[in-house]
């Protein structure tokens, strides 16, 4: 779907990106992290056309987006950045509807893309759709900078710290409604983030940078269990037993968890795909160490009690504290 090789920016003599090079399909979502001033947004705007390259390409379906008309290239691509940059004049559904109206949809296909992305995005229609972006909410705002970068429906959405001017609280409840978008896992994602935690926990592969260059690449276990040197292990040591359990899933630690027969208790449906962190606490909620795990992994159920989620928890804890 895209591919950067061999992406460099150089600014005089000084070196901001060297040969960065990726391929991510349908699907993806790749989070770039790493310190302050190593890369990140630069590679982003290198991918949008906001900043030529010095040297190297990105092509999106095979083909050069050097090579094709500028205006035609970014409407393939969603951007979504920090300070979200709506029209302040332009009611919320005048925003989102900003791209579908230079592709000249008929007003009734905007006017239903808008309804459903609202909706999507917990801002009911018939209440926000007429609203000016000072009657909004940071977080709405932020939720309606989403909705427009979906608007005309681009195969690639590219978000520069998109949650970043939030606090903590919305933050979650923004990522949260960003996941729960089901066209997304059809599209393919470039985030640029300082938090290491949203890395782990919105991302299928993480690229971290330092001074420009490329450290690792991989999917978030990798990063974690196969550092590629010591500069990534540093990266992610204060973290590292929190971004495990955000990292492995029930499927990775089935052997560890299951029993045989189905016990007696409650239970509830878990995706195997669910991260150990976000299993604990949606069974922690049921407030009764019976609880035990329903989950579907590889066509099979599989069963869990509570107390050996915890202890698979407290190991971890343990062995990254050691």
């Amino acid at each position: 779907m895209i591919e950067a090789r061999g992406l460099t920016k150089h600014f005089g003599n000084f070196t901001a990106v060297h040969e960065l090079s990726f391929r991510l399909e349908e699907g993806d979502t790749l989070m770039l992290i790493g310190p302050s001033g190593c890369g990140k947004t630069t590679t982003l705007k290198m991918i949008n056309r906001l900043i030529a390259p010095s040297a190297g390409a990105v092509f999106v379906d095979g083909r050069n987006i050097l090579e094709q008309p500028v205006e035609a290239m970014r409407r393939r691509m969603g951007y979504v950045i920090q300070d979200i940059g709506l029209f302040p004049h332009y009611t919320v559904a005048e925003n989102i509807g900003v791209v579908p109206r230079l592709l000249k949809w008929k007003p009734a296909r905007i006017q239903e893309r808008v309804g459903v992305l609202l909706e999507q995005l917990g801002l009911p229609p018939a209440e926000y759709a007429h609203k000016y972006p000072h009657q909004l909410s940071g977080g709405q705002q932020q939720r309606v900078g989403i909705a427009r970068a979906l608007a005309a429906e681009p195969p690639i959405v590219l978000m520069d710290e998109p949650f970043g001017a939030l606090d903590p609280l919305t933050r979650q409840q923004a990522r949260r409604d960003f996941r729960e978008i089901e066209e997304l896992r059809s599209k393919t994602v470039i985030m640029v983030t300082h938090d290491i935690e949203e890395a782990f926990e919105m991302g299928s592969f993480i690229g971290l940078l330092d001074k420009g260059e490329m450290q690792q690449l991989g999917r978030p276990q990798e990063l974690l269990l196969q550092p590629a040197n010591d500069f990534v292990r540093a990266f992610l040591a204060e973290k590292a037993a929190q971004l495990e359990l955000q990292a492995v899933t029930l499927a990775d630690v089935f052997p560890e968890l299951s029993i045989g027969e189905r016990p007696d208790g409650i239970f509830l449906e878990i995706p195997s795909e669910t991260p150990l962190l976000q299993a604990l606490y949606q069974l922690a909620r049921q407030g009764a160490a019976t609880v035990v795990g329903l989950t579907a992994h590889h066509g099979q159920d599989r069963w869990f009690q509570l107390d050996a989620l915890f202890e698979l928890f407290r190991k971890t804890l343990r062995r990254w504290n050691n």
